[in-house]
């Protein structure tokens, strides 16, 4: 059997292995039965969610089949945003949360996410024994029909959660406060205009009509132009971008300049370190997060701990050190004093607080650090060849590396999600990283070769 799981579950193109109706069956058997406890406890359950995607419905349907077939009961939620799975994960003492989602990818494609009792994220080992149990059949004993589970559908999940966002700012009034804000037509497309109309504010809302082909289409956090437009032409205070299962957020200020992740971690880390409440005068982030932000946080004394790229390392190291600030450049922002993943709605309602108790601008906010110019460039590629294997590329690495120096970096992985390779280059100035990019990715069309297919 092939690895199924990658660094954020299971992820591919929808009907096609291993994100089939036949595997997801395996793998709703084989998470309730490693994660369920004894077989023949009737209060074991699973909270299993999805975003807006037409495949959803089939990869729930068989994930639940799979589950009542060792026992265990379902608790569906129905669309949901990843965050809103693993808190009614937590908070209805469920022994894992299963999300359907392949969060910021196409329509076409779909994945799994499972989350344990406790709400993170699963460990790489954990992970591993439901894949050895889904290779070996290990489900346990077949059981009677009279104690196989039930499925229930939860009809005040979407309740339980909006309660739970706005209780992460005690309820604070956005009253005054015009937003518009872009739900990329995925899993929070019903909840977050309602939670910021609930908070008093006035919302634009966009991306908001899901058709099971739409998320993420052009819209949402990856595509945060029609968002910074809308603000511009009705006179926002602020643009939220959230992505298809909501676990991200993109801002734009007031005059439609994207904010990103790492200016919101830096400015939400200053303000809680002048209120004494930064864990350890400490934020973690990634290798992908800008060089100015490194600069800024030194200068007002916190430490900055670097990760490798993905929300989840990002959260191990965090939970290591008992930190409560950390997140990602691409919007994956993580507060653990609330939360247990990145939560896009969490952030929203946490920086436009902030907004409104300083009487600051976005924009006068995001300006507390100098962001070195950056660009981050993903190729599709014909195969994921490993990079200790290539010549040609690892040179002109080697050569931008030398190039840019001190001031300056060079990062080239392959993506964990999709069969793209990810092209990084920061320097003081823009001249450089269009140069380094240009000679990086024509030794990737060179070396690996690019797929036409998208």
């Amino acid at each position: 059997m092939r690895k199924l799981f990658g660094t954020d579950g299971i992820r591919g193109k929808a009907n096609t292995y291993p994100i089939t109706p036949e595997t997801a069956l395996l793998v709703g058997k084989a998470t309730a039965a490693h994660l369920g406890g004894n077989q023949y406890d009737k209060h074991r359950r699973v909270i299993v969610g999805k975003d807006t995607r037409l495949s959803g419905y089939m990869l729930e349907s068989a994930i639940t089949s799979g589950i009542l077939s060792v026992g265990v009961d379902v608790l569906a939620v129905g669309p949901m945003p990843t965050p809103a799975v693993a808190h009614l994960t937590k908070s209805m003492g469920a022994v894992c949360g299963i999300m359907v989602t392949a969060s910021h990818n196409p329509a076409s494609d779909n994945g799994i996410k499972i989350f344990g009792a406790d709400g993170f994220k699963l460990p790489d080992a954990v992970e591993s024994g439901i894949e050895r149990r889904i290779e070996l059949q290990d489900f346990g004993k077949p059981l009677a029909s009279e104690r196989i589970g039930k499925a229930f559908r939860i009809d005040d999940a979407r309740g339980r959660y909006i309660e739970f966002t706005k209780s992460s700012i005690k309820n604070h009034s956005l009253a005054g406060m015009k937003i518009v804000v872009d739900c990329a037509n995925g899993a929070c497309y019903s909840i977050a205009p309602l939670v910021l109309r609930e908070l008093g504010a006035d919302v634009v809302e966009i991306g908001v009509q899901p058709n099971g082909s739409n998320i993420n289409l052009k819209c949402g956090a990856l595509y945060p132009a029609a968002m910074c437009r809308m603000v511009k032409e009705c006179g926002a205070d602020a643009g939220i971008a959230l992505d298809g299962d909501a676990d991200r957020v993109i801002f734009c200020d007031e005059n439609g300049q994207i904010v990103n992740g790492d200016q919101i971690i830096g400015m939400l880390a200053l303000d809680y370190k002048q209120r004494g409440k930064l864990s350890g005068d400490t934020v973690v982030v990634t290798g992908m997060s800008n060089l100015g932000l490194h600069k800024a946080m030194k200068e007002a004394g916190i430490h900055v701990e670097v990760t490798d790229v993905g929300d989840r390392y990002v959260i191990e190291r965090m939970k290591e050190g008992n930190f409560n600030v950390g997140g990602e450049q691409s919007g994956h922002i993580i507060f653990m004093d609330y939360a247990t993943t990145g939560d896009g709605l969490i952030s929203a309602l946490h920086v436009l607080k902030y907004m409104k108790t300083t009487g600051k601008k976005l924009s006068e906010l995001a300006a507390f650090m100098q962001v070195f110019p950056q660009e981050i460039v993903s190729l599709p590629v014909v195969e994921k060849r490993p990079l200790e294997e290539l010549t040609l590329l690892p040179e002109i690495i080697r050569q931008c590396r030398e190039n840019l120096g001190s001031s300056g970096r060079t990062i080239v992985r392959y993506s964990g999600t999709e069969n793209k390779i990810r092209l990084l280059v920061e320097a003081e100035k823009s001249k450089d990283v269009e140069l380094c990019l240009k000679l990086l990715s024509h030794a990737v069309e060179e070396e690996i070769g690019i797929s036409k297919e998208e």
